[in-house]
């Protein structure tokens, strides 16, 4: 259930934003509460350094306040909410590990859990929204697995991709599919029962760094690239792209499906920006934001405010905003 005690309601002029003290990485708005935000970051733009999980709440008078944080001795390149558990994240580490915190239990008692298997960094986690007893972690040593809270050790690891694995997306719909995005220039559709994947997609001619579900129609998977682009697949005749989308100029880092409307998706680029289209209009860039002034590497869209949109980026800043105004309008 959301928190509806401090309601979210955002007018222009009122855009908060928050400094962390390293590079972001990732935001992911929590999906129990309305104001909660998770914030991944790391030192010295991931190459060395420590790394900060930060728990943030918008204030109804507003501005960002942080409820607390986490460090680890190596920089965080992902973070996810769990599902079933409204105080516990997880974060994917530098150092090959996955980290678990428990916001209402003291820093003595954190991490909760510690998952060390990967044999390289880990890039991308996400918790299973379907069954929330489950997360899926995917890193560099061209691998993924799958983890539950009460085991020690992973319950099974997806070995097909032929270089480093940047994105892994549950889908929407079904407890055991999930999509996995690879610098091998495929994206590939799994069934956590099956040793294998079901379905292998040549999406692009360059490393993919994202991949997410479309949120109402669980064929439809969107794949991000170093080649500038987005581009939607219907995993049903997946020989051609749905829509290619085309405008930002450097590398497209991260996107997100909207859970609010069909076919709007959001992305992020180490041109600087942000972007939001809706797919299946001619004219599909909808917005450009660049209120960033280093690469913008993280996104996500609130489940609970429709039109609730954040970002992080190198410049170590976290801006939250609704869709159609300024980010840097602050009051």
């Amino acid at each position: 259930m959301a928190n509806s005690s401090s309601r979210v309601s955002l007018e222009a002029g009122e855009m908060p934003v928050f400094k962390t003290p390293f590079n972001g990485y990732a935001v992911r708005f929590s999906p129990f509460y309305e104001n909660r935000l998770l914030v991944a970051t790391a030192q010295n733009f991931g190459i060395l350094g420590n790394g900060r999980l930060h728990i943030i709440d918008l204030n109804p008078a507003g501005g960002i306040s942080e409820l607390c944080s986490f460090d680890t001795a190596d920089g965080i390149y992902d973070c996810a909410w769990s599902e079933s558990h409204d105080s516990v994240a997880v974060a994917a580490v530098a150092d090959g590990s996955l980290k678990l915190w428990d916001a209402a239990l003291p820093p003595s008692s954190n991490p909760i859990r510690s998952f060390h298997e990967h044999a390289r960094e880990v890039h991308a986690v996400d918790w299973n929204p379907v069954r929330r007893d489950s997360f899926l972690s995917a890193s560099w040593d061209d691998s993924l697995k799958l983890w539950t809270l009460d085991r020690p050790a992973s319950i099974r690891t997806f070995r097909e991709h032929s270089y480093c694995v940047y994105s892994a997306a549950w889908s929407p719909r079904h407890a055991d599919v999930f999509a996995s995005a690879s610098g091998d220039c495929t994206t590939r559709v799994w069934d956590v029962r099956d040793p294998g994947s079901s379905l292998v997609i040549p999406a692009h001619d360059h490393e993919i760094l994202s991949c997410d579900w479309n949120k109402y129609d669980d064929c439809f998977l969107a794949t991000a690239s170093v080649d500038k682009t987005v581009r939607v697949w219907d995993v049903r005749a997946s020989r051609a792209p749905v829509a290619t989308l085309a405008g930002h100029g450097y590398a497209v880092r991260r996107i997100r499906f909207s859970p609010h409307r069909e076919s709007l998706l959001m992305s992020c680029s180490y041109d600087m920006t942000v972007c939001v289209w809706d797919y299946r209009t001619e004219d599909a860039l909808l917005a450009r934001y660049d209120h960033h002034t280093e690469f913008a590497v993280g996104v996500d869209m609130s489940v609970l405010v429709e039109g609730l949109l954040a970002s992080t980026g190198w410049d170590e800043l976290v801006y939250v905003w609704q869709h159609g105004t300024d980010p840097r309008a602050i009051s």
